[in-house]
């Protein structure tokens, strides 16, 4: 291959730039020109790119977001948006693509490979931490920490105060990111996704802690499992206790990525050019068992299976 293109698809997660920057750097280290495409598959369909090269992702490794920029694309969905970014591919002479994305990304990468045979990599790039067939996407630590370290201001006030807190997370399908914060930020209760709940039960769980004297209690949502606004309202229509919601949104997506983000994006985003020049093509790299993997597309967006009950009864056990 001598010219390959790279782009950042869905929504963004700390250490996008860094994998971009491995993805050039290590193309330019075997002579392959890379392209940047903006706008993630808007920008194959309106023919949004650039050369990139060695000093055009000079001091971005620390920066959140990505350069390229991202955005979801309905119009890729359709026959006539895929043959115009093929058509974007053929003409600026691509012979492959490298997309960096979680979920839908790699199911329009799927969709568009099995279509056109343009080879494709993919970079598992996903706070969510749901492609499944590996152990961690990057960017999922880093909105971990973001959320925790909210967690821990949280609960200053929390105890300070003696009030109840939901803190929703992000998680429309995955309660990932809302378990590790339940757990590692010492929280009383996690709602998730993958499992049911009652809000009797929980509010049954607080009145019997406070009358043991216990006079704080923080409880963290997943966003797709329900609205932390709803969830305090309810509580302290129960309780009788006061409550109040705080939603920490898109400040999670954001933020310098942390050491094993970074890690992460560099090192898949070496694996991601090395595989498609050695003609591996509709498939997800990553990492199992500390061992390089190679996914398929096909495999890599089908639900991931979390072990959520030994993790759920942890947290109950150490709250």
């Amino acid at each position: 291959m001598k010219r390959i293109a790279v782009l950042t698809t869905g929504g963004d997660a700390p250490g996008m730039n860094a994998a971009i920057r491995a993805v050039v750097r290590t193309a330019s280290s075997r002579n392959v020109e890379v392209m940047g495409v903006f706008r993630g598959w808007w920008g194959l369909i309106h023919e949004e790119l650039k050369i990139f090269e060695h000093h055009s992702v000079s001091g971005i490794i620390n920066q959140g977001g990505t350069i390229l920029k991202t955005m979801r694309c309905p119009e890729f969905e359709t026959q006539e948006g895929q043959e115009r970014a093929f058509n974007t591919i053929k003409k600026n002479a691509i012979e492959g693509l490298i997309v960096i994305g979680g979920n839908g990304s790699f199911t329009g990468a799927h969709k568009f490979y099995q279509k056109y045979k343009v080879p494709c990599v993919g970079i598992p790039a996903s706070i969510d931490n749901d492609v499944n067939g590996i152990d961690f996407t990057f960017g999922s630590d880093t909105a971990i920490n973001t959320a925790l370290s909210a967690i821990d201001n949280i609960r200053d006030t929390c105890t300070s105060m003696e009030r109840i807190f939901v803190v929703e997370v992000m998680g429309r399908e995955c309660g990932y990111i809302a378990m590790a914060v339940a757990l590692g930020g010492g929280c009383e209760e996690a709602i998730i996704p993958e499992r049911p709940f009652s809000l009797e039960v929980v509010s049954n769980d607080i009145v019997q802690g406070n009358i043991r004297g216990k006079v704080s209690w923080i409880i963290v949502v997943a966003e797709g499992a329900g609205s932390a606004v709803d969830i305090a309202k309810k509580i302290k229509e129960i309780t009788g206790l006061e409550t109040r919601a705080v939603v920490l949104g898109h400040v999670q997506r954001g933020g310098r990525p942390t050491a094993f983000s970074r890690d992460l994006a560099l090192r898949m985003g070496q694996l991601a050019v090395e595989n498609l020049l050695e003609g591996q093509t509709d498939k997800a790299v990553g990492f199992t068992c500390g061992k390089v993997s190679l996914i398929d597309f096909e495999k890599a967006i089908q639900k991931k299976q979390i072990a959520v009950e030994p993790w759920y009864n942890l947290i109950k056990t150490l709250t």
